[in-house]
């Protein structure tokens, strides 16, 4: 059987609380009993004080938990989303904490219990889905949490419709009026492609609705109503996904001459798809990834370790005043190449 701390205190002759406080409080005792202690520690295999319980006792775990609606992998490789970590990764170096990452993919088994089950102090949860059974794990565990989308007590996020409306604006300002939107997972397991869906509020996720509804905005200003809208579902928000809901959507009579694309991956997965037919057909994206630049990608730029430092900050020393605690960036339209005027016929 594993040894225990009264197995290292027996075998010492001391208390269990002396043994305790060689691993926790070593300055209530002699440095030769604590090197005693620890060498028999050492010698019957006792690892030292489970750091879970041990947290437990404290009230505080050290840590924060960074929930991504997601595979784990998403954390590292999408572009936004490690810029994203990296001012999380800022603002906990500076108090000294810890992180844990906490993915929760669709359909994942083990992904209430991880939520349940983890040693953090509070969470900064990136991209959840309205009423998020999460959150409710959270609430129910008692904990803080900041959030990148409204509404909650605390985030910290964008205006998504007003951004997504400034670039729809742009496009329609060059001429376009078939232009199809781009997104990923506007609706929980459907294919790629075309999609139809009641309306911009009908998408579930709060971020993709805010962005297809400032898209949709833009176009009736001009008279062009929801259903004439082409609408392509991407299974993911990655370059690949982007790239195999386009395919195949622009040849025929009529088809779209520009694609509003809900994110930067998206959009340059439509130029991917695209090929040659890029320099008729107008792209636009969103976020402002390094990728962007290198491929002349017209998009909305939000900042992202900013948005990341400021929801750590938010969780790890919380505002007084209420209304502090929620906070909208800015953002700016950031024009290049990859939008033009319509082509005449």
């Amino acid at each position: 059987m594993r040894p225990t701390l009264q197995d290292v205190a027996t075998a010492v002759g001391v208390s269990r609380s002396t043994v305790s406080n060689a691993y926790c409080r070593p300055d209530q005792l002699s440095a030769a009993l604590r090197t005693r202690i620890l060498d028999t520690a050492r010698q019957l295999g006792y690892p030292g004080p489970n750091p879970t319980a041990r947290s437990l006792r404290r009230g505080f775990a050290g840590a924060i938990g960074v929930l991504f609606t997601s595979q784990l992998s998403y954390a590292f490789t999408d572009p936004f989303a490690v810029r994203f970590l990296a001012g999380v990764a800022a603002a906990a170096e500076r108090h000294g904490t810890s992180l844990l990452l906490v993915p929760l993919p669709t359909g994942s088994m083990q992904a209430r219990a991880a939520v349940e089950n983890a040693a953090v102090d509070g969470f900064c949860v990136y991209c959840a889905a309205d009423e998020h059974w999460a959150l409710d794990v959270i609430r129910g565990r008692g904990l803080p949490f900041v959030t990148t989308a409204p509404p909650a007590d605390r985030y910290v996020g964008i205006d998504e419709r007003a951004a997504a409306r400034s670039v729809a604006d742009h496009l329609v300002g060059l001429g376009h009026r078939r232009v199809a939107l781009l997104a990923d997972t506007v609706l929980p397991e459907a294919p790629p492609g075309p999609l139809r869906l009641a309306g911009a509020d009908a998408a579930p996720h709060p971020t993709t609705r805010g962005r297809l509804a400032g898209f949709a905005d833009a176009l009736a200003a001009v008279g062009v109503d929801w259903p004439d809208i082409t609408l392509l579902n991407a299974t993911g928000n990655s370059r690949a996904a982007g790239a195999e809901a386009v395919a195949g959507r622009f040849a025929g009579d009529d088809p779209p001459t520009a694609v509003l694309a809900a994110s930067d991956v998206l959009a340059l997965g439509a130029l991917d798809a695209l090929g040659e037919r890029a320099a008729t057909v107008s792209v636009t994206g969103f976020d402002d990834v390094a990728e962007a630049a290198a491929a002349g990608l017209t998009t909305v730029r939000q900042p992202a370790e900013e948005k990341g430092r400021i929801a750590a900050e938010l969780l790890l020393d919380p505002p007084a005043d209420d209304a502090a605690g929620q906070i909208l960036l800015p953002t700016e339209l950031v024009v290049r190449t990859s939008t033009r005027p319509v082509p005449r016929s």
